[in-house]
Order: structure tokens, then sequence, then C-alpha cells
């Protein structure tokens, strides 16, 4: 498995690490290569500190050359999104050329630029168009969903779709009496989902005009909305903590503009609230569309009145909360869960590794 930071990146972790234990217990011996470590992330993230990122740019490049010489003792090689986070595809080259199996997962629209806002000005480090070279290598590709599936499908016609999927035995529904006097708005997010969350300000201060003390905001994020809004309370994220942060509100919500990168996304926020028994309020955009029936497990919500007037009648109407929230949390057990995408992700790593 060939990855870049443990534990924090969503997409790692509810994408294959949490798959790792199932496919040990049916005969892989699995070995994670992360490229970053607690110590280097912290850097890698932020503004400025071009030295220690050049030091850890050549210390990064290092590690997957040592992992090239034991590249033989491997049947198959996973790779989240790349080997490596420069504009190389050196080093799958060389896998390629050793004759193994080379297998790559990614869940977002990777072949577009989207930079960090800490790392803007080594934009000129990463080439997204290598995405089509990496897939073509690799004996077969995993997707997050039909958009992603679409892109790969014109260099490797070995695409799977897996969704991004919830333990569902670690996001349990809480038992907590929440107060149907308060409710609680929430989003859970990063710093390059932060933009999207102030998609939603407008809306956000009309409900605090319209409902005064009755709603309050709730993110949970690693970086934060700075701008104007009352009632906000905001969280750090914490992965010892992330389902009991989460568990306090009563709503969530998934603003996205409608643009390819948007349209690459799995739709994990929603998913998240709706394994919390939470509905979730959602823009049209992707995969979207699937996941939510609309009125039925959760909302989509297009324009400025769409999303005031459902999220008003959630905020009004406790016992519409309740409904929905166990539809969608019964609608990720179904086809969201790991549990029910567990025996297909097996399935593909047996596949590619019999003789």
């Amino acid at each position: 498995m060939v990855a870049h930071r443990p534990g924090r990146s969503p997409g790692q972790r509810f994408r294959f690490e949490q798959y790792l234990n199932y496919l040990e217990k049916n005969g892989f011996e699995c070995h994670v290569s992360f490229l970053i470590d607690e110590k280097d992330d912290i850097v890698f993230y932020a503004e400025g500190k071009y030295l220690a990122k050049t030091r850890f740019l050549l210390k990064s490049l290092i590690h997957r050359w040592n992992d090239l010489k034991k590249i033989h003792d491997y049947d198959l090689v996973f790779f989240y999104r790349e080997a490596h986070m420069m504009g190389i595809t050196w080093f799958e080259k060389k896998i390629k050329k050793a004759g193994i199996k080379m297998l790559v997962d990614f869940d977002d629209s990777i072949w577009l630029r989207d930079i960090s806002n800490g790392n803007r000005r080594l934009a000129f480090l990463k080439r997204p168009s290598k995405t089509a070279e990496i897939i073509k290598m690799c004996d077969a590709c995993i997707v997050g969903n039909q958009f992603l599936a679409d892109y790969a499908k014109q260099y490797n016609s070995n695409v799977f779709v897996i969704p991004t999927t919830i333990d569902t035995d670690y996001y349990i529904p809480p038992d907590n009496g929440r107060d149907a006097e308060r409710v609680v708005i929430g989003w859970t997010g990063s710093s390059t989902t932060l933009k999207h969350f102030s998609l939603a300000i407008p809306m956000m201060k009309k409900l605090k005009k319209k409902y005064g003390e009755k709603v309050s905001f709730r993110m949970i994020s690693d970086e934060f909305y700075y701008g104007e809004l009352d009632g906000l309370e905001k969280i750090k994220w914490n992965r010892e903590t992330e389902v009991k942060d989460l568990s306090v509100i009563d709503i969530g919500i998934m603003p996205l503009p409608d643009d390819d990168w948007s349209r690459g996304k799995c739709g994990f926020k929603g998913l998240q609230y709706m394994a919390l028994a939470r509905p979730a309020v959602m823009s049209p955009v992707g995969v979207n569309n699937e996941i939510i029936s609309h009125g039925n497990n959760g909302f989509l919500a297009d324009s400025p009145e769409e999303w005031e007037t459902i999220l008003s009648q959630l905020i009004e109407d406790a016992s519409l909360r309740k409904r929905i929230g166990e539809a969608g949390r019964k609608t990720v057990e179904e086809k969201f869960s790991l549990r029910s995408q567990k025996e297909h992700y097996l399935e593909i790593f047996r596949s590619l590794t019999q003789n």
C-alpha cells in the first residue's frame, strides 16, 4: 500500500485503511508505506517553510527509492492516487518494469489542478495530467463514483466503482435526547473544502435572523471560517473525538459548486451525517444525486431559496428530522458501508493476485 500521510486523510482512512484488517483476515499480508509522517504533515500543509519543505522533498524521494529496493517482495502494489506528489511517474514506471501488478485508487478529480493554500507557490512541482499515465500503467483502477470511472475508462478497461464507505460499527447514531427546541446545523471538512462552507454563509445568516437562539451552527475542521456568522461554534478536528463531535448536530449540510472538481467528489460529508442518523442537505452535484432520494433519505438543495426552505422545514419539525435521519442511516448500511462493500473490495485484490 503506497500512500501519503497516515491517519488524517479521509480518503485514505475510508477508502483503504479500514479495509486492511479484512484483507489480512483473508490471507493478504499488507505493508503500508506512508510518504509523510506526523511531523512532516504539519510542515507540508503550512504556508511558507520552504527550507523545511525542500528537506522533506529530498527525504521523500529517498523514501520511495528505498521502497523500490524491496519491490520484488510483493505481488501487488496499491497506490492511493500516486506514488509521489511531484509531477513525476518515475516510481510507477520502475514498478511496472519490474513486472509487479499495480492497482490505483482515487476519489477526486485529481487530473484537475487543485492546490492547497499552503502550497500555491509550489504548484509548478505538480502535474495533474500524470493521472492518465498512472491509470494506463496499472492493471486495474478503483474509483469512488461513475464520473471518475468515466474518466478512468479512457485509459484502462479494468475499472471498478467502490463508493467511499463508512464503518457503521464505528459511526453509531447517538441516543443523546436532542433538544427539540434548539437545532444545530453542522458542517465537517478541511482546509481544502473550507471554500464550500463559505457558500452556505448567506443562507445561514438568514436562518439565524429568522430563528434567533433556536438555531446555532457547528463547523468541525482543521482550519476555520473567520468571517462574520453569529452562533458559529468552531471545533478542531480530532480523530479520537470526530464521531462524538459530529453527533452534536441535528442537521448536516454539504454545499458544493457545480464544477468538474465537485462532480468527482464522493459525497463523504453527507454519508457521515447519514451514518449518524442526521438528515443531510446536499447540493445536487455528482454522486450526491445517487446517494440522496430527495425527501426520503435526505434533501437536495440547489438555489438559495431551496436551501432556506428545506432547512426551515427541518428546523421546525423534529419528527421530520428523525424520519429522514433514520432513512439515511439505512441507506448507508445498505449501500455505503464497509460491511456492504468489503467482499467486492476483497475480490478485486484476489483477481489481481491469482496465479
